[in-house]
């Protein structure tokens, strides 16, 4: 075995990547870089009747939007057939192993009547000692070690103990030819020189099977590491009554990479009382001996929490930084791009094709700046006015929908509250003053605001907070005179003059 340290993340191509293997990847991830050592990447898609390549590029896809590349691989299962079957005959030739012609209506038969028997629904050996070479399908059965104990020292739950009575003749390769999971994980990570197997603890029941195939094979045992599962705020297996499961649900719903990095990293592992990690940290300090061994509770709120922080943390940020490019099965090939507002804003103009805004509005709006010469730029300006207020790009883009033209919906007790007949005639007045103002932005708007306030002795909020509403719908928004810059002259005395006409009538 390999004297450097060598995981591996090995996912079945059978949907999208959930977040629970993707903290089992992220942990993988660590480890490695942590301690200068190697991750493999194998996904293994013998399930044939279940596997398919769009899950493959998905999971691929989701692996490089988090930022976690690997140093070998991809490997196929499917690919590595052959070499399964040289180590399953060598087990056959030396007796290890043994040919099982019982049929799956057979073993279901006899799984009935043990089980009414108050029997444990075990293999019966009915095979193993007949010699068969038979012509019908056969399958190949381990010949177990029934005796004894099979210890696992695990890394997060210490010194787990099995008993092999427990344990039946459980198969190899199945009648179809195709290597069972326990035995293909086994002879890829020995080939492969696997030092630390890190894997979610629903694998632990697997493992003293596995170890016995280790022994037969005369493989070294790597250490293991079962990481405890995420639950529901019920305390269930987390699955998608919760909400979003999948890294990619989580993307299109506006989450940051480093956001859903720093959240699942935090879902079972610490470092003191620090919850906000820069990835230098996570690998500094990431050490499988802090990894809990109960099961963490998915927290939507704290997520939410953390995008809040990496948005705002963005709009400040002027860097290059490295990022995944399209899904291939090829590997993690690092590109440059901007990140901060210019990240975020090119972010956002997707955010907003998914929200209803066409093409064309994000164009008319790119007209109203056209000084700034591009929609990413306009995006850009949308990002820093409203980008402290929201907690995904999903709501960012939802927030900022009203700077386009059309209709909007007003909030029916803000509308009920501010747009009283007395402040029409602050409105109208309001509206001729800003029709004739040289700049249309913000500093223009709030000194002519405040001027014609303090001629007619009122208070600023008495005149903003009515404009408020009639441009956004709603009584709360980023700073107004921003928002109106944003929204252009056209649109704002549209709206403020489609309000006083309905008042007039």
């Amino acid at each position: 075995m390999s004297d450097r340290v060598r995981v591996r993340f090995a996912p079945s191509p059978t949907g999208d990547l959930h977040v629970g293997g993707a903290r089992t990847a992220l942990y993988n991830w660590l480890f490695a870089r942590h301690h200068d050592g190697v991750l493999i990447l194998r996904i293994e898609d013998t399930d044939v009747e279940r596997s398919t390549a769009e899950s493959a590029e998905a999971i691929v896809e989701s692996l490089q939007w988090l930022g976690l590349d690997w140093d070998e691989g991809p490997y196929r299962q499917a690919e590595r057939l052959a070499i399964y079957r040289e180590h399953a005959e060598r087990l056959l030739e030396v007796g290890k192993a043994y040919r099982c012609v019982c049929t799956p209506g057979e073993l279901e038969e006899r799984r009935k009547v043990a089980l009414a028997a108050g029997r444990s629904p075990r293999y019966d050996g009915r095979c193993r000692d007949r010699r068969l070479e038979p012509e019908k399908p056969w399958a190949l059965r381990l010949r177990v070690q029934d005796a004894g104990v099979t210890i696992v020292n695990d890394i997060i739950h210490g010194e787990v103990r099995f008993d092999n009575a427990e344990l039946d003749d459980f198969i190899l390769v199945r009648s179809d030819g195709l290597p069972t999971y326990n035995f293909a994980v086994v002879v890829d990570d020995a080939l492969m020189e696997v030092t630390h197997v890190i894997r979610g603890d629903d694998h632990l029941s697997n493992t003293p099977k596995q170890i016995q195939v280790y022994r037969v094979l005369d493989f070294p045992l790597p250490q293991f590491a079962h990481v405890p599962m995420i639950l529901g705020p019920d305390r269930t297996r987390l699955s998608k009554r919760h909400g979003a499961t999948s890294v990619l649900a989580y993307r299109d719903l506006g989450y940051l990479p480093e956001a859903l990095v720093n959240y699942l990293v935090r879902l079972g592992w610490s470092h003191g009382d620090q919850e906000i990690f820069s990835r230098d940290e996570l690998v500094r300090y990431f050490e499988l001996t802090r990894v809990g061994h109960t099961p963490a509770v998915f927290d939507h709120a704290k997520l939410d929490w953390l995008n809040a922080h990496y948005l705002r943390e963005a709009l400040t940020d002027t860097r290059l930084t490295p990022t995944g490019v399209p899904a291939t099965l090829t590997g993690f090939p690092p590109t440059v791009v901007e990140a901060g507002p210019k990240r975020l804003a090119a972010l956002l103009v997707e955010f907003w094709l998914k929200a209803g805004v066409s093409k064309e509005e994000i164009g008319a709006a790119t007209v109203r700046w056209s000084s700034l010469g591009s929609a990413r730029a306009f995006a850009e300006a949308v990002v820093q006015t409203f980008g402290e207020r929201s907690k995904t790009l999903c709501e960012l883009a939802q927030a900022s929908r009203f700077l386009f033209g059309g209709p909007i919906e007003y909030d029916v007790r803000a509308r009920e509250k501010y747009l009283q007949p007395e402040t029409q005639r602050h409105l109208q007045e309001v509206c001729r003053r800003i029709r004739n103002v040289s700049s249309f932005d913000a500093a223009t708007l709030e000194k002519v605001y405040r001027d014609f306030v303090a001629e007619r002795g009122l208070k600023l909020g008495d005149v903003a907070q009515p404009t408020r509403v009639v441009l956004t719908g709603h009584s709360v928004s980023p700073p107004l005179f921003q928002v109106m810059e944003l929204l252009g002259r056209d649109i704002s005395l549209e709206r403020l003059e489609a309000v006083l006409q309905q008042k007039n009538d």
